[in-house]
């Protein structure tokens, strides 16, 4: 993994894989990032240098499991950083990459010619089951529109959210509460830190880092935003496909949900009842296989992160009633396809009209039926889509709504249309990802002329956002102008639609939004 140090140079005026980077930790050296089967589609690609695998924390194995993550060991000599690091244990990884405990590295992007250019930054956190080194979250994309892009692994279920009396007992000193479980979200800060630390030297400028992620990637960015150990670490926010009003019952289901303490050490309990063990010391004596093997709960999906009242101070209602613990930018939203929508659906016109009426209340469910009308059989699956479709993007919206009354910072609020070739379930949950982060040269659908068309618009107003902190600015854009993104307004019920078409489209009827919001005070008169 170590080269023997040969020279080290403080500036290049070229690309940056012939220059040794000097780090707070030790000197580092990338390689070219993409080559001409892989992201050869990218103007300057020649140009990008990637760094990977490189440590930002010890590993967190042994007695260091569940603890909070310390500072790198230094190191000797040149690291070669050319090879993506294991991704962190998960039992059911969507891709069958390395995994390990030692898990917690940091890799880099950027087409800059000298260490000293300060270009602004993102911090990509991945969607669950996924890792940092999966394709769709390459750098190459945000690096060729002048972005220095920073992808990472973090702990994640029982890993990364386990909490336990004793470990609270652990923590005390650490946080001055006696609470536990937030170690994925340690990481997070970690990350962050390190990114302060250390993005100069790869050209990149620590007063100007925007935290993005998709689905629990945008938790974790989302949970960043309203935690106090996150203060000045970041200057703006993108929660994709995960971002609702408190009041909405299925928030409790989404990646942003989290705990309270007394339910995740009863979860935790279960999951540590089927191991056979009863102590902290026993579960560190354990072997990482052994840790996947825990039932008796969803294991994996069912692990959260936790209400501690210390990385995470506050409930969901209080962190937009109150304001966000950082009050930055944001850009928020969902995809026409996801949140309960099944294209397809053979749904009878009964069990629709039923199953309306008994989830919703009778009034509420009276203007939804009356909104989206089913004739017959053909018709009941169209219309429970659209009616889930108006129910999650006034979800958004009301969230939009509190947060800029508590706010000083605008909100971006997108919907995206684009459904990608050669699949059949529309604009799915995370299709927007290939195309926002510009990367669709990782992908494997059959991609045409028209959907890179698309990514390099979209992934456009993204770069924007991290240069700028607003979408329309920053010169992204190099083959035209972009359609102006106006900012979230509470006097216009409208979200801005990007993929198929731009420009702002309503959310919902009035009528139907009054409703949903009544369908949430009548189900949730007690936001968590």
């Amino acid at each position: 993994m170590f080269v023997l140090l040969l020279s080290l140079a403080a500036t290049a005026q070229a690309a940056l894989y012939d220059t040794v980077i000097k780090t707070k930790y030790g000197l580092v050296q990338g390689a070219p990032a993409l080559n001409s089967t892989f992201g050869s589609n990218l103007p300057g690609w020649e140009n990008i240098t990637a760094w990977k695998g490189i440590p930002y924390a010890s590993p967190p194995t042994g007695e260091n499991r569940w603890r909070i993550p310390r500072d790198p060991e230094p190191w000797d000599g040149i690291l070669n950083a050319t090879s993506f690091g294991d991704a962190c244990a998960f039992a059911d990884a969507v891709e069958d990459f390395p995994q390990s405990e030692d898990c917690l590295t940091v890799n880099i992007w950027t087409s800059a010619e000298s260490t000293d250019e300060k270009r602004p930054v993102m911090v990509w956190s991945y969607g669950a089951t996924t890792a940092a080194r999966m394709s769709w979250y390459d750098g190459g994309g945000m690096a060729s529109k002048g972005v220095v892009y920073v992808s990472y692994n973090y702990r994640t279920g029982p890993f990364g959210w386990l909490s336990l009396p004793e470990l609270s007992d652990e923590m005390e000193p650490f946080s001055g509460v006696k609470s536990s479980g937030n170690w994925g979200l340690l990481d997070q800060i970690q990350i962050l830190k390190w990114v302060q630390e250390n993005i100069e030297a790869f050209g990149g400028d620590p007063n100007q880092v925007v935290h993005a992620g998709e689905s629990f990637g945008s938790a974790a960015s989302y949970h960043t935003l309203n935690s106090p150990l996150a203060k000045g670490l970041m200057h703006g926010v993108i929660a994709e496909s995960g971002i609702k009003d408190p009041y909405d019952p299925a928030t409790a289901t989404f990646a942003n949900a989290y705990y309270n303490l007394s339910y995740a050490y009863d979860f935790s309990q279960i999951y540590m009842d089927s191991l056979n063990v009863s102590s902290v010391a026993e579960l560190r004596n354990l072997t990482t296989d052994e840790l996947m093997t825990g039932t008796g709960v969803d294991a994996f999906y069912g692990f959260a992160p936790v209400m501690d009242y210390w990385a995470i101070p506050s409930t969901y209602e209080g962190s937009v009633r109150w304001g966000p613990q950082n009050d930055v930018p944001l850009i928020v939203g969902n995809n026409h396809d996801e949140d309960g929508v099944q294209l397809g659906l053979n749904l009878t016109e009964s069990t629709y009209i039923n199953e309306t009426e008994t989830t919703y209340g009778a009034d509420a469910a009276a203007t939804f039926l009356a909104s989206f009308p089913a004739q017959n059989a053909s018709s009941a699956g169209d219309a429970y889509n659209a009616m889930q479709r108006a129910i999650y993007t006034t979800s958004t919206w009301e969230y939009c709504d509190k947060f800029t009354s508590s706010a000083q910072s605008p909100v971006y609020y997108y919907f995206w249309t684009h459904s990608p070739p050669g699949q059949t379930e529309g604009a799915y949950h995370g299709s927007e990802v290939f195309y926002v982060l510009n990367t669709l040269y990782g992908g494997e659908l059959p991609y045409t002329a028209e959907d890179y068309a698309i990514a390099d618009y979209v992934s456009s107003y993204w770069a924007n956002f991290v240069k700028t902190l607003n979408p329309n600015i920053g010169g992204s854009y190099t083959n035209g102008s972009l359609t102006f993104w106006p900012a979230y307004s509470s006097t216009e019920n409208v979200q801005f639609e990007i993929g198929d078409a731009y420009g702002n489209v309503e959310v919902a009827d009035q009528d139907v939004m009054d409703a949903v919001d009544e369908y949430f005070h009548w189900a949730m008169p007690d936001p968590w």
